[in-house]
């Protein structure tokens, strides 16, 4: 006979608040080093990345507010 399985000890990494915000970080700086990766190969500055990045967050909630 099989041992019986035991649901997980915890389930949380951090806490039930900061796992999201922990989640949110992680994901935020990864997407951020993969861009400016990307833009400095293309021969752009972390300026010009910055003014584009803008650039399309305003088109954005332009859009969106319509």
């Amino acid at each position: 006979m099989a041992p019986p399985i035991h649901p997980l000890r915890y389930k949380y990494i951090i806490s039930k608040y900061a796992d999201p915000v922990f989640a949110i970080i992680i994901g935020a700086s990864a997407s951020w080093t993969r861009i400016r990766r990307e833009e400095k190969e293309r021969g752009f500055s972390v300026d010009d990345t910055l003014v584009r990045l803008r650039r399309r967050v305003r088109k954005y909630v332009l859009r969106e507010a319509k």
